[in-house]
């Protein structure tokens, strides 16, 4: 069930009027254009968006098309529609860490950094990897901070500063140290 289809079929006016009419019985396209006056063909290209988005289903009958609603999607409640399922989640997961690791990939190479990424949500993966360096409940001096950056690149001034930005790293007159994530 895919819930921005179903919204984006729902934001229609004619296609809430087409679904007020199936709700009282399937009906052909010419009945739904003959009683919403609106052209057939108008009507045949609603139907297909509501059939895209599931909420409604046809079913050949002798010359004609009889178009039904789908009443298990449309007995749904918001809530219900609204929560993702599990599979759905996974596979954003899934999609996430692939994304992440063609970041890495990309931008590493044998364990160094090529150059720091302009795309804030490249740079926020890269940093991540970065702070994986420090271990939580340590202090480091401002030095310190500086060679273990400097084993990933050269820049380490500008990193540091990103890792303080991003709140990965917190400092206080020259020490520094790992934030506990979300």
């Amino acid at each position: 069930m895919d819930k921005i289809k179903i919204f984006k079929a729902l934001a229609d006016q004619s296609r809430v009027r087409i679904i007020q009419r199936l709700m009282e019985s399937p009906m052909y396209v010419e009945a739904l254009a003959e009683r919403l006056e609106l052209s057939p063909s108008t009507v045949s290209f609603h139907l297909r968006k509501l059939l895209d988005a599931g909420l409604v289903e046809k079913e050949k009958d002798q010359y004609y098309v009889l178009y039904s609603l789908k009443e298990e999607i449309l007995s749904m409640s918001l809530s219900e529609i609204l929560v993702a399922d599990e599979m759905e989640l996974d596979a954003d997961d899934k999609r996430e860490e692939n994304y992440r690791q063609k970041v890495l990939d990309s931008f590493f190479k044998h364990g160094k950094l090529k150059s720091i990424p302009v795309q804030r949500k490249k740079r926020k993966i890269i940093l991540d990897k970065l702070v994986e360096a420090f271990e939580y409940d340590k202090e480091y001096t401002e030095r310190e901070v500086n060679i273990i950056i400097a084993d990933f690149h050269d820049d380490f001034a500008t990193l540091r500063r990103e890792l303080v930005i991003e709140k990965l790293l917190d400092r206080k007159n020259s020490i520094y140290w790992r934030l506990p994530q979300n």
